[in-house]
C-alpha cells in the first residue's frame, strides 16, 4: 500500500469515528438532562442505532458488494447524515429529536463496515495493516472529546444547564458533509460481484454472507458477538450520564482515556494475535468488561476516582481485542464475493441485534434501581453488565475450538 492509500484512508477512518464520538458519548447525558427523558425515551434513541445496524447488512449486500463502489454509496450517506444530524441539532424536544436520530442511524450505520470494506480492499495482510489505518479512527474519537469537554466546555455543568450540548450535534452535522465530498476521493473500490450474470435474492440482499454461520467456531463467535453486546450497550447509554451524576469534571475529555488506551491495543493488537490467537485474544477482550465494570460499581470521583479511570482506560482491550479483532476475523473467513456483506453481518450482529437488546436491558435497569432522590443505584446498575459479560465470556471459553488451519488468524 503507498504512502498516499495510507494517507486517505486514515483520514477516512479519523474523519468516520470523529463523527460518532462527537455527539454519541454525550447524547446520554443530553438527553436527560435537556430533553428530559425517562430511561425509557434514551433507551429508545439508543436503540436506533441497533436498527441501523440491523437495516445496515442489506444496504451493503444490495449496493456495494452488488453494483456501485464502496466509497460512492459512503459519501452519499454521510451528506444524507449531515442534513439529518443538522436537524438533530435544531430539535428542542423528545418527539421531534426521535425521527431524526432514527434516520441518521440508518444512514450511518451502513458506513461503519463500507469504511472496512474500502480499506480491506487495499490491502494484501490486513492483519498487519487494518490496525495501523483503523488506530486513526480511535485518534479522531479523542479529538472529539477533547474538543467538546476541554475546548468548548460544552459538558460542563453550566455547559449541560445552559443547554451547549446540542453543539456536538452541530459540529458533526459539518464533519459529516466533510467526509462525505472526501469520501469522492477515496481508492476505488467497486464491487466483487458486478457483471451481467443473473442475481439469486439472497445474493442481492447479501444474505449470502450467513454462509459463514455453517463454520461452528465462526457461529460461536457470532452468538458471543450478540450477547457481549448486551454489556456493552450499558456504557453506551449509561456512562456520560453516570459521571456527570456523580460530578466528575471534564467528563468527556476523560471518557477519551478509553480512546487513548484503544490506540496502543490497537498497535499491539497484531502482536497479540500473533502470539496468543484468536480465541484467548476475543477473550482477554470479554474479560475487560467484567473488569471494568466492576470498577465502575465500586469508585467513585473521590477516594476511589482512580478506579472509574482504570475502567475508562480499559476500553482499548475491551473494544479493540473484540471488536476489531473479530472484524479482521470476519475478512479471514469471507471470500472474495463477500467481503463488504460479511461486514455488514457482523454489524448487525454487534451494533445490530446485540445492542438493541442491550438497551432495552440497560434501560429497564436504569428506571428500576432510582433512588428516593431521583438518582441511581449505580452500583447495582453496574453489577448486572459484570455478571452477563462473565458468563458469555465461560461460555465462549468451553465452546471455542482450537482451529487448524485458519485463513489468516492462528488459533
Amino acid at each position: 500500500m503507498s504512502i498516499n492509500t495510507k494517507f486517505k484512508l486514515s483520514l477516512m477512518m479519523f474523519l468516520e469515528f470523529f463523527i460518532w464520538g462527537g455527539w454519541f458519548v454525550t447524547l446520554g447525558l443530553f438527553l436527560e438532562k435537556n430533553l428530559n427523558t425517562t430511561g425509557a425515551q434514551s433507551s429508545a434513541a439508543f436503540s436506533t442505532q441497533s436498527l441501523g445496524a440491523i437495516i445496515a447488512p442489506f444496504i451493503i449486500g444490495m449496493i456495494a458488494d452488488k453494483y456501485f463502489n464502496a466509497e460512492r454509496i459512503l459519501g452519499i450517506l454521510h451528506i444524507i447524515g449531515a442534513g439529518l444530524m443538522y436537524q438533530m441539532y435544531q430539535a428542542d424536544n423528545f418527539a421531534a429529536f426521535y425521527p431524526y436520530v432514527f434516520a441518521y442511524m440508518i444512514a450511518y450505520m451502513p458506513t461503519l463496515a463500507l469504511v472496512n470494506s474500502v480499506s480491506f480492499n487495499q490491502m494484501t495482510n490486513p492483519e498487519k495493516e487494518f490496525s495501523i489505518i483503523r488506530v486513526w479512527g480511535t485518534i479522531g474519537w479523542i479529538v472529539a472529546g477533547l474538543l467538546i469537554s476541554l475546548v468548548f466546555g460544552w459538558d460542563s455543568t453550566a455547559g449541560v444547564k445552559e443547554g451547549l450540548l446540542k453543539n456536538t450535534f452541530l459540529m458533526t452535522s459539518i464533519a459529516s458533509l466533510v467526509l462525505g465530498i472526501y469520501s469522492f476521493m477515496l481508492p476505488k473500490t467497486p464491487p466483487k460481484g458486478a457483471g451481467g450474470e443473473k442475481k439469486s435474492v439472497s445474493e442481492i440482499l447479501g444474505l449470502d454472507a450467513f454462509a459463514l454461520l455453517k463454520d461452528r467456531n465462526y457461529l460461536i463467535f457470532f452468538l458471543a458477538s450478540i450477547l457481549i453486546c448486551i454489556p456493552l450497550a450499558f456504557y453506551y447509554q449509561n456512562a456520560s450520564l453516570f459521571l456527570g451524576e456523580i460530578e466528575m469534571s471534564n467528563l468527556t475529555s476523560k471518557m477519551a482515556l478509553g480512546q487513548v488506551s484503544e490506540v496502543l491495543f490497537m498497535l499491539l493488537l497484531p502482536v497479540f494475535f500473533s502470539k496468543f490467537g484468536i480465541k484467548k485474544t476475543l477473550l482477554v477482550g470479554m474479560l475487560a468488561w467484567v473488569a471494568r465494570y466492576a470498577l465502575f460499581a465500586y469508585g467513585n470521583v473521590n477516594e476511589l476516582s482512580f478506579m472509574l479511570l482504570i475502567g475508562i482506560a480499559l476500553h482499548g482491550i475491551c473494544y479493540d481485542f473484540f471488536f476489531v479483532s473479530g472484524q479482521i476475523y470476519t475478512d479471514s473467513k469471507a471470500g472474495v464475493q463477500i467481503k463488504s456483506a460479511a461486514q455488514g453481518m457482523i454489524t448487525l450482529a454487534t451494533y445490530g441485534v446485540g445492542m438493541l437488546i442491550g438497551f432495552w436491558v440497560a434501560g429497564i435497569v436504569t428506571d428500576t434501581f432510582i433512588t428516593p432522590d431521583n438518582l441511581h443505584n449505580w452500583e447495582a446498575i453496574w453489577l448486572i453488565p459484570s455478571g452477563i459479560a462473565m458468563l458469555v465470556a465461560i461460555l465462549f471459553l468451553l465452546a471455542f475450538k482450537k482451529e487448524r488451519k485458519p485463513a489468516a488468524v492462528t488459533a
